[in-house]
């Protein structure tokens, strides 16, 4: 017998600061403690939520190997103190996996068999490599034509998507510093004082005085790749790096980081329960896949389908979160599907702020839904494209 559907709520919603990867401020912490700090973060802005009512916890993770491997939410729920009768489950939907995470676990919710969920992600591109350490690729992607764009890198794909779609480099160059000026306008109005948890980082210093090495901790409450001092004329001097002769530079492509981002997902009757107010709700969330050799027009494709399942239209929306993997690739979804710009990522993207690939989506849905709540908007949604061809997006309700 099917069980009813009920509605899934987010009640809290927190993230680190975003590191640039490998040399910024998270290069010496590990993605598990990462994900702990998030977790106690949610937690604790759920006062009164008895930790043993948590039914599980699901983090994504792109790469989920070394450090953030061995089933990472589960090793990360026990350091961060929850009792040892949550479960833990990792996910990898690639540059999806923490809205995956939520969709789960709002999944879960609405069809009954839990309560209490927290999704999650983290990832550390300082300490694990893009495609991991060991890259072991089927040989038959190279033996058969068709499938070797399986195979291609990142860069690669958002060049074919520029050729395709006919956009010029300076257009992603004005949209890259785009991105960085509005991240830090946001910076300056607080915009993303509600979502960050203050991460302490400890560092050893040499005190040359006293021949000793002192510890020294530093609060860190802010994203690390925004940049004040770039301009269209530094962006221009920039030489592609994925094609000869190519538009895809470093200045107009996601930057590398670290980072973890946490929401709390409850029924109804756990609010109640708990005495909680949500801040959000989840509507819906589809994925769906797209040649991979253009990987970065998966939302063109997700965007539509989400929509329709949930009986919105475009229009409705007041606030997209739609992660640059790169400009080629958010240009080329903004035309085709007539979004507006003004409501495309008003505090800045993953140009400017970063793109810890499977922390990425709880990273935005934290951002999404604390941006909704102060502007008194209504609707919102979350969208990327995914290695290897697809596209996924989730729509939430503020409230």
């Amino acid at each position: 017998m099917i069980k009813q559907t009920q509605d899934a709520y987010i009640v809290a919603a927190a993230r680190t600061p975003v590191g640039k990867a490998p040399r910024g401020m998270f290069k010496n912490v590990r993605p598990d403690d990462m994900l702990v700090h998030v977790l106690q973060a949610v937690i604790k802005q759920c006062p009164g939520l008895d930790p043993a009512a948590i039914d599980d916890v699901i983090a994504g993770c792109a790469m989920p190997e070394a450090e953030q491997g061995i089933n990472v939410a589960r090793v990360a729920l026990l350091l961060a103190g929850l009792p040892n009768s949550v479960s833990g489950m990792t996910v990898n939907r690639f540059c999806a996996s923490g809205l995956q995470a939520v969709a789960i676990a709002a999944d879960r919710v609405r069809l009954g068999e839990a309560d209490v969920i927290i999704a999650a992600g983290t990832e550390s591109m300082s300490m694990i490599p893009m495609m991991g350490n060991k890259v072991a690729m089927n040989p038959a992607m190279f033996t058969h034509n068709e499938h070797v764009a399986i195979a291609y890198g990142m860069g690669m794909t958002a060049e074919k998507v520029a050729q395709q779609w006919k956009i010029r480099r300076d257009q992603q160059d004005e949209f890259a510093l785009t991105s960085h000026t509005r991240a830090i306008n946001a910076i300056d109005m607080g915009e993303f004082d509600d979502e960050i948890a203050p991460y302490p980082i400890e560092e050893k210093r040499p005190n040359l005085s006293s021949h000793e090495v002192l510890t020294v901790e530093t609060m860190r409450d802010r994203d690390e790749g925004p940049r004040a001092d770039t301009s269209l004329d530094a962006l221009a001097k920039l030489k592609s790096v994925f094609a000869a002769n190519g538009t895809v530079t470093a200045g107009n492509s996601s930057q590398m980081s670290d980072g973890a981002g946490a929401v709390v997902v409850m029924s109804s009757a756990a609010l109640k329960r708990f005495n909680l107010e949500p801040i959000g709700r989840f509507i819906g969330y589809a994925v769906t896949g797209v040649p991979p050799e253009i990987m970065g027009i998966g939302p063109i494709k997700a965007i539509p389908k989400v929509l329709k399942q949930v009986g919105l239209q475009q229009e409705q929306l007041d606030w997209i979160e739609l992660n640059e993997a790169f400009a080629a690739q958010s240009l080329a979804v903004i035309h085709d599907l007539g979004l507006d710009r003004n409501k495309v990522n008003p505090l800045g993207g993953a140009i400017a702020l970063g793109h810890p690939l499977g922390a990425t989506g709880a990273i935005r849905v934290a951002t999404l839904l604390h941006g909704l709540r102060r502007h008194k908007q209504k609707y919102g949604m979350v969208t990327m494209c995914i290695g290897s061809g697809m596209g996924a997006a989730g729509v939430f309700e503020s409230l």
